[in-house]
């Protein structure tokens, strides 16, 4: 029974307009997802932030930022990671997030990644379905300079999300691009030459989605993201660095219920919402299903009901803190912020990693501060492996 609840909040928040909702809680909605869930252990111990910190060590560079993977000290390397969700209710609610490059020379590299979010196994009145939604994609990166390097990815998206209750509903898919950009040059501060980064990444530009055969197509999570980095030398073993992500979807803003109640029943008060059903035809004809996905981007800057103060609003950010001692052993913190009438996630994040010459052990944990989030008390978990270590430690022996 609990399975079926997720799935049909899940299926509300993908499949059909939400009708019900109080006027200050408008978030952004899209379909799939589980596209704007950070996969990996950094990233989420820093309170997902990855749009520019280091790359050094960092394979899973293709969510947060594939432009960049030239930087990298391997030539090539590939990570697992695991998430699970909603721990206290279900044991099989998990994401699974598969990343790998390899450079073709010193100034480009390929990278590919799949992920995989599992809602388990749902039964319904005669079977069992499992539910799932799927990205694989592909970049190619290259440095057009010393300090700056760009990069392109494609993207594949398929949800399955069909349940018996509604026939109508079809498995979606959907096709992406990414862009992004990165900036990397020392900087002096005081007696400390230390690396500034900038980072940019534009997610999820495609098309949109549908789970009814095409009779309402829904936006994908297209992203704006925005990252700086600031990596500090203490001395010989010992580094800091700051980080930050600054994101915003690229995604129209639902029209609310006041304004609907304010052009079809004005005068009228109506908190029990009696007009739901009505609204959300009226929601329909406002165009807001038939706006496509480029001009989607464009309106998602001047469309919030609430003008320029609820655009502000529709920002989430993340700040934090690394801590590595000789390249070895790596302790994180950080801070996640999303307005309460945006989402409200917010959230503590820590995190622990351990790397040798050919591997390295990633780990992440959520303390929510508001009163739901999907991964609050959650370990994950990421594993990496430097390809070339292996190949060079094979070929000693």
């Amino acid at each position: 029974m609990k399975k079926q609840i997720i799935l049909t909040v899940f299926l509300s928040l993908s499949v059909f307009p939400l009708s019900a909702q109080k006027d200050l809680f408008n978030p952004v909605y899209t379909g799939v997802t589980s596209l704007s869930i950070a996969p990996d252990s950094r990233g989420g111990a820093l309170g997902d932030v990855g749009c520019a910190t280091d790359p050094y060590f960092d394979t899973n560079n293709q969510y947060w930022n594939p432009a960049k993977y030239p930087y990298t000290k391997s030539p090539a390397g590939i990570s697992l990671s695991y998430t699970p969700w909603l721990r206290k209710l279900v044991k099989d609610i998990d994401l699974a997030y598969l990343c790998g490059y390899g450079k073709l020379d010193d100034y480009s590299a390929i990278s590919a990644s799949l992920t995989y979010f599992s809602l388990g196994e749902v039964l319904a009145s005669s079977y069992t379905i499992r539910p799932y939604e799927l990205g694989v994609d592909v970049a190619y990166s290259r440095m057009l300079s010393d300090v700056f390097s760009a990069a392109v990815g494609l993207r594949f998206i398929f949800s399955d999300l069909q349940y018996n209750y509604a026939d109508d509903i079809t498995p979606g898919k959907a096709f992406a691009a990414d862009i992004s950009m990165y900036y990397n040059n020392y900087v002096g501060i005081g007696r400390r030459d230390c690396m500034l980064g900038l980072g940019l990444n534009i997610s999820n530009i495609g098309s949109k989605i549908s789970y009814d055969g095409g009779q309402t197509n829904q936006f994908i999570p297209t992203n704006l993201r925005l990252g700086a980095s600031l990596l500090v030398p203490i001395d010989e073993y010992n580094v800091f660095s700051f980080n930050v992500d600054l994101n915003k979807l690229l995604v129209p803003t639902r029209p609310t219920y006041s304004q609907f109640m304010e052009e079809m029943h004005p005068g009228e008060t109506d908190d029990k919402y009696s007009y739901a059903s009505e609204y959300s035809t009226w929601v329909e004809s406002t165009g807001y299903n038939d706006v496509s996905s480029i001009a989607g981007i464009f309106k998602s800057f001047c469309d919030a009901p609430g003008g320029f103060a609820e655009e502000l609003r529709e920002i989430y950010w993340g700040v934090g803190v690394e801590y590595i001692y000789n390249d070895r052993f790596t302790l994180r913190a950080g801070y996640h912020y999303e307005d309460k009438n945006k989402g409200n996630r917010k959230y503590f994040s820590f995190g622990a990693g351990f790397r040798m010459s050919i591997f390295s052990l990633d780990a992440a944990y959520l303390v929510s501060t508001s009163q739901v989030n999907p991964l609050d008390q959650t370990l994950r978990f990421s594993l990496s492996f430097d390809l070339d270590g292996i190949r060079t430690m094979i070929g000693r022996r």
